[in-house]
């Protein structure tokens, strides 16, 4: 088993690219489930309309990329305000079905031949992430850091998603020591309360669920830079609930929780397919075989969290005072 070659790719994970997008969106799911308790299991959609907005306007309609960036934005926001309109006014698990079920919708949407034109349908569109690379400064080639070997791409998305995470973290810190987060804090814990008041709980929601939004919506545009390509397959459940992995893990109502989370979900997946495919090849896992440690893969982190959530429901930096609330 090449435990140097195992051990690399999980350090490598750790602090990718692709990482640091799940973080971003992790957060927002933070802003919604973790600071207001907003149940909400459509965090994809939000990423992939960020991701859409940015690729369409690239490929489709010829903007910039800022512009395109602008568009995959006003999009989020809009979607946040049409989706919390009518469903933010339901509690709990009515709004988890909602949330769930407008997902999918939208992922339904992208995926039909009947707007391919715009979203590339099933295949999705690529070759949008030019000019973002383009603003690299770093010379190209590779580049040995340790036992890490980086191209200069990857290192410049590993940079601009890292300094995005900063900068989201540092915005969430001040906006939830303000009057206006200790709000959101009070209708996480008793809606009812704060609506006593005087406080109008609904437009708080809503604002909550545009600034989570707009955190996914930046998570889902480096998402696709990263990997140069936008298919509507990497926006189904899936994505979710990784998220919700990632945010419990590290503690729900934290800001670096799911920056810890993050690191830590990706590095055990690696890991854990590092370590199966190693047992495969020598033989000492006779009864499975390379495409199935995927699926164990994911059995075991599976497992994993559901003893994090009867053991350490707070999460690794969560305070458990901070778990019992009803969310709404």
């Amino acid at each position: 088993m090449d435990w140097i070659s195992i051990f690399t790719l999980t350090v490598g994970d750790i602090h990718g690219a692709f990482t640091a997008a799940y973080v971003l969106c992790a957060l927002g799911l933070a802003v919604h489930f973790g600071f207001t308790g907003l149940l909400n299991f459509g965090q994809a959609a939000f990423a992939a309309l960020g991701a859409y907005g940015f690729s369409v306007g690239v490929n489709i309609l010829g903007w910039n990329m800022w512009a395109s960036i602008g568009l995959g934005l006003a999009l989020t926001i809009l979607f946040a305000v049409l989706l919390g309109l009518p469903t933010l006014r339901l509690r709990a698990d009515y709004l988890a079905i909602v949330t769930i079920a407008a997902s999918q919708a939208f992922n339904y949407f992208v995926s039909t031949t009947a707007y391919e034109g715009i979203t590339g349908g099933p295949n999705g569109l690529t070759g949008f992430a030019d000019e973002f690379y383009a603003l690299n400064p770093i010379p190209q080639g590779r580049y040995e850091i340790l036992w890490l070997s980086k191209s200069a791409d990857d290192l410049w998305a590993e940079i601009v998603g890292w300094s995005l995470v900063a900068v989201c973290a540092f915005i969430l810190f001040l906006i939830i020591r303000s009057p206006w987060g200790r709000v959101l804090k009070g209708i996480r814990e008793d809606e009812d309360a704060v609506r006593s008041l005087g406080k109008n709980v609904f437009a708080y929601k809503i604002q909550s669920l545009i600034l989570g939004g707009v955190f996914a919506s930046l998570g889902g545009m480096l998402f696709v830079a990263a990997t140069q390509t936008n298919q509507p397959a990497a926006w189904g459940t899936n994505f979710t609930f990784m998220l919700w992995t990632v945010l419990l893990l590290g503690g729900a109502a934290t800001i670096l929780g799911p920056v810890i989370g993050g690191m830590i979900f990706f590095a055990l997946t690696t890991l854990t397919q590092g370590v199966l495919e190693g047992l495969v090849n020598i033989g000492w896992l006779p009864f499975l075989s390379i495409p199935q440690v995927g699926q164990i893969r994911l059995l075991l982190v599976g497992l994993a969290l559901m003893l994090l959530v009867i053991f350490r429901p707070q999460g690794v930096l969560g305070n458990k005072k901070e778990t019992f609330f009803n969310a709404r």
